[in-house]
């Protein structure tokens, strides 16, 4: 069975409807209530950053919660740690449509009962579900052929439909590598602050250089510019507000004069030395 045949059973309830009141920090498996641990330090710091990690990656039609439950039989509803999930309603239903990713972050403790939530949420049509071992820096991919978790590369990227750029997993195992992942995604989705801030600093970057060229030609030309301005200019050449286009125009102008001038007189003007060989020269009958 497909993971959306899966999901559409008619034997099976909606992922929505509910065996377990919400926000009431429980869960049912096989029809036993059990208590939803809090997170301590550890999985409470790394889980904020893999749901903001999981967010910037997906696509802008998907949605991504935190502990949010999802009904996967008649007898368990559960909730996975970060959910990915299609922000549509669903056509046939009109609720929540089922997850496709999830993520779970756990201990080596806690490693076989992510298993057995991993298993139930495959089973219902879950693609993909990952945990991340915060103890150990790793990350493992529930495999429904083998029926255990397979190691990740750490090197590697998290590749999928519902990803709008690949996630890498350095970033979902090390806190240091989130902030570069984020910037890095930021930019490949070019959301428009981002590419509005890029296209300022590319303007602001054209100005200082054309600022620094008139400072050059005017110091070339030995024009005296003293007091604030200049130290402002030289300081930052994007804050010479006196100097416009006129000043480098004539001093441009200024160095194809004395450039044509030069090529001329070393051209057409004989040196000093021919000059005075050709007056010490005798005249010829």
């Amino acid at each position: 069975m497909s993971s959306a045949d899966a999901s559409h059973d008619p034997e099976l309830p909606d992922v929505d409807e509910r065996l377990v009141a919400p926000e009431s920090g429980y869960e049912i498996y096989d029809g036993k209530l059990v208590r939803a641990a809090p997170a301590g330090e550890a999985r409470g710091t790394r889980l904020s950053k893999i749901v903001t990690l999981v967010e910037i990656h997906t696509k802008t039609e998907l949605d991504v919660a935190y502990g949010m439950l999802t009904r996967t039989s008649e007898t368990s509803d559960i909730a996975p740690d970060v959910s990915v999930f299609p922000r549509a309603r669903d056509p046939l239903t009109g609720g929540r449509q089922l997850e496709q990713l999830v993520f779970e972050v756990v201990s080596p403790e806690s490693l076989s009962h992510a298993g057995r939530k991993a298993a139930k949420l495959i089973a219902r049509g879950v693609r993909r579900v990952f945990a991340i071992d915060v103890e150990q820096t790793r990350a493992l991919e529930w495999s429904a052929s083998l029926g255990t978790w397979s190691m990740l590369d750490t090197s590697a990227v998290i590749e999928d439909p519902m990803l709008a750029v690949p996630l890498p997993i350095e970033a979902l195992v090390r806190p240091d590598e989130v902030d570069d992942a984020l910037a890095r995604a930021l930019l490949i989705k070019g959301k428009p602050v981002i590419e509005a801030f890029l296209a300022q600093r590319r303007a602001e970057g054209l100005a200082r250089s054309r600022a620094a060229a008139v400072i050059v030609i005017l110091d070339w030309r030995g024009v005296a510019w003293r007091g604030a301005d200049a130290r402002r200019a030289r300081a930052d050449p994007r804050r010479a507000r006196p100097i416009d286009a006129r000043p480098l125009a004539h001093a441009s102008r200024d160095v194809h004069r004395h450039r044509r001038a030069v090529h001329r007189s070393v051209i057409q003007r004989p040196s000093r030395d021919a000059r005075a060989s050709q007056r010490e020269r005798p005249c010829q009958s």
